[in-house]
């Protein structure tokens, strides 16, 4: 349905991921609920359905081009165009400083979520520029501001301040197709990857992707964000 609106979430099976599907949902969009795990990906979409809410799970592991593509397939044989793409998947892997991370964690960590982003950003184009109102947001972190980093989570950090640079490229491209491309820093949040520490919740994470995908102004573009205000880079 042309007028129907729809939104496709990355890493959506738990967290941040999970509770920006959701909320997406609550506000009328049919979601797709984007895992690489099978049984944990259908969960998530059907706890959403049980809700009253439109969902459905599509497999996609962001680290594989195979497995993007044929998301992608499976999105366009049920959709003809998509609103909303959100960039969630992403790993934490690091347990050595920059003095002595390794190649494999290193080259892991850019391939998921640096990478990923932009293979599945690019792999959904045809889809968002059918849209009346296209927004890709990609989920980023303070710990990739160069404005403030220090030494922490080097491979993590390093990956997040590339992905940013990814939403910079990507939003100088698609101005003038009318899609929004911007990153988000949550916050430190309560979730497997935060820890149970974390000062804020999933909901809060999750505030500031659903507002740019319904309320924001649509010349907001190309920036970072925390808590719905513009943050340095």
């Amino acid at each position: 349905m042309a007028n129907e609106r729809t939104a496709l979430v990355t890493g959506a099976n738990k967290g941040i991921g999970y509770e920006i599907a959701r909320q997406l949902a609550e506000k009328g969009f049919r979601v797709f609920v984007g895992a690489r795990r099978v049984a944990e990906g259908k969960q998530g979409a059907a706890t959403i359905v049980a809700g009253g809410d439109l969902a459905e799970f599509v497999e996609i592991d962001v680290s594989d081009r195979a497995s993007i593509a044929r998301a992608a397939q499976e999105v366009a044989g049920k959709v003809d165009h998509l609103d909303v793409l959100v960039n969630n998947a992403g790993i934490m892997e690091d347990d050595k400083g920059i003095a002595e991370v390794d190649d494999e964690t290193f080259l892991a960590t850019l391939t998921t979520n640096t990478l990923g982003p932009l293979r599945v950003t690019q792999a959904f184009l045809p889809l968002l520029s059918k849209s009346a109102r296209g927004t890709v947001v990609n989920l980023s972190s303070g710990l990739g501001q160069l404005s403030d980093m220090g030494s922490a989570y080097p491979a993590y950090s390093i990956s997040k301040t590339a992905l940013n640079a990814v939403t910079r490229q990507f939003s100088a491209v698609l101005h003038e197709k009318g899609i929004t491309v911007n990153s988000v820093c949550p916050g430190w949040v309560r979730t497997d990857m935060g820890g149970p520490t974390a000062p804020r919740t999933v909901q809060q994470g999750a505030d500031t992707v659903t507002w740019l995908a319904t309320e924001a102004p649509r010349d907001l573009t190309g920036q970072f964000l925390r808590d719905r205000n513009v943050i340095a880079w």
